[in-house]
């Protein structure tokens, strides 16, 4: 009996060294992606925040968390013929305009909803 707690012990251990490894990786990935230019990456809203208000008037490409997706700026704004024009922003929410060949609308999203935000590339506007 000793011999099976000690083989679950050592698992554990095992298990623990794993996921604190994996935490330092993330970490090391996050500060890497924070590092690209035109992508913000942001732990915090304060950052996230302070850029969005540096991207008013440009056009951005939108990455919304998976639980608070949007459809229209899925299909329309982040694709190849639409465009998210970001044009005023504050601490709680982002008003974006978002334009395709067929519509043009404007939306307010929660800016705790934002997973990313990233400039478009000059030939792609």
């Amino acid at each position: 009996m000793e011999y099976i707690g000690f083989v679950f012990g050592i698992f554990g251990l095992m298990a623990y060294l794993e996921v604190s490894s994996l935490k330092k990786r993330i970490d090391a990935l996050e500060r890497e992606l924070s590092g690209i230019k035109g992508t913000t990456y942001h732990t915090n809203k304060a950052s996230l925040v302070r850029t969005v208000r540096d991207y008013i008037g440009q056009k951005a490409e939108i990455i919304l968390k998976e639980d608070h997706e949007d459809f229209d700026i899925i299909n329309y704004g982040n694709s190849k013929h639409g465009s998210n024009i970001i044009l005023d922003a504050d601490d709680q929410w982002l008003l974006v305009r978002i334009e395709s060949p067929k519509k043009t609308m404007e939306k307010l999203i929660r800016l705790e909803s934002v997973d990313r935000i990233s400039l478009r590339p000059e030939n792609e506007q």
